[in-house]
């Protein structure tokens, strides 16, 4: 299948077909990742993943217990 970015703005927009969409259970709310091999653009659905979830956990803590900190240091 070739398709051609469409123009969003100022900016492009790759338009994915329903079938497409339907094939990898995703839509319009489905978070993506979206990647580069440095030849290829790379579209997935955001895997659930644990490990990744931790870490986000971890940053929200450590946000929270240490945001004065940072602003500090950011100054």
């Amino acid at each position: 299948m070739v398709k051609k970015l469409t123009r969003h703005g100022n900016s492009s927009a790759l338009v994915i077909d329903r079938a497409i969409l339907d094939l990898l259970k995703i839509d319009q709310d489905t978070p993506l990742e979206i990647s580069t091999d440095g030849r290829r653009l790379i579209v997935e659905p955001l895997a659930d993943n644990p490990r990744r979830k931790r870490f986000e956990q971890a940053m929200e803590k450590t946000h929270r217990r240490f945001s004065k900190v940072f602003k500090k240091l950011a100054e």
